[in-house]
């Protein structure tokens, strides 16, 4: 029987180029962690991103990755998961990738509720594209050149439109606590169902402000709710600040089991014919 693998054996030998105190650097080790405690080998996962800073993990990993299109993160994982469902299949993105142009099939994602897990690092600004607002940015927010006047439109709520899409796992965690959020991701891997995490991730280059988030974040203070209603009264009464688990209920996996009887081979035969 081989060792068991530890968290920097799912590291590979590129080296991260996020701008130093970048908080995607925590969610890296977070997942590592996670991929660690679950005794995973590494050709038993795969990491799916589309476009942005927090979408080069795939190359930071020693598993098998795809670096996609903006935005289409969920829909390349989930027909990953459907066509090769032994596989951990775990989605990454930003809240500029996943929220805008991603925002349909967040949506969808939710409700279908394949097997897969979504880690959106949400900074509340487009970083690789130089500091424009993103869907989560806060509408009085005036540094972007962009927007001097701030955007004047109502932030996107992550975690509310999970819930209100049909998430089966909801949470927010924190980049800051790589433990506390490698414990999430974990829960978040073996949930039967859709996972969703929004990891409070800052960006110290273009939101400097963001380094007081590490005094300003609760940890562990949502309650768990199976009730759908009950978590998004939660959330909506949040502050957006508090971390930890705020629903989680089994409900079926799509797409149900496989009746099988149909191979590629029986697919390419019928449309040559």
């Amino acid at each position: 029987m081989s060792a068991a693998l530890k968290p920097r054996d799912f590291k590979s030998d590129r080296q991260p180029i996020w701008c130093p105190g970048c908080g995607d650097f925590g969610v890296l080790n977070a997942i590592t962690k996670a991929l660690a405690f679950l005794e995973r080998s590494r050709d038993e996962v795969a990491l799916i991103s589309g476009i942005g800073c927090s979408s080069r993990i795939p190359a930071y990993l020693d598993t098998y990755g795809f670096h996609g299109l903006h935005g289409r993160a969920l829909p390349i994982a989930t027909g990953l998961k459907v066509a090769r469902p032994e596989l951990t299949v775990i989605a990454t993105g930003g809240d500029g990738d996943g929220f805008s142009i991603g925002g349909n099939h967040f949506l969808h994602a939710c409700r279908r509720n394949t097997d897969i897990t979504y880690v959106v690092m949400d900074n509340e600004v487009c970083g690789m594209t130089k500091g424009q607002a993103s869907p989560t940015t806060h509408p009085d927010w005036r540094q972007a050149k962009l927007t001097p006047g701030g955007t004047q439109i109502p932030s996107f709520d992550p975690c509310g439109i999970a819930l209100a899409a049909g998430a089966s796992f909801v949470a927010r965690g924190f980049s800051g606590d790589p433990n506390g959020l490698a414990k999430m991701i974990t829960e978040a891997i073996v949930h039967p169902g859709f996972s969703f995490l929004q990891v409070l991730s800052p960006c110290p280059t273009y939101r400097p402000e963001q380094k007081e988030w590490k005094s300003q974040v609760q940890r562990e203070c949502l309650d768990e709710q199976s009730e759908r209603a009950a978590a998004a009264a939660a959330i909506h009464a949040d502050n957006g600040f508090s971390t930890g688990i705020v629903h989680r209920l089994e409900r079926p996996v799509w797409p149900p089991a496989a009746r099988g009887g149909t191979t590629l081979d029986d697919i390419a035969r019928a449309f040559s014919a």
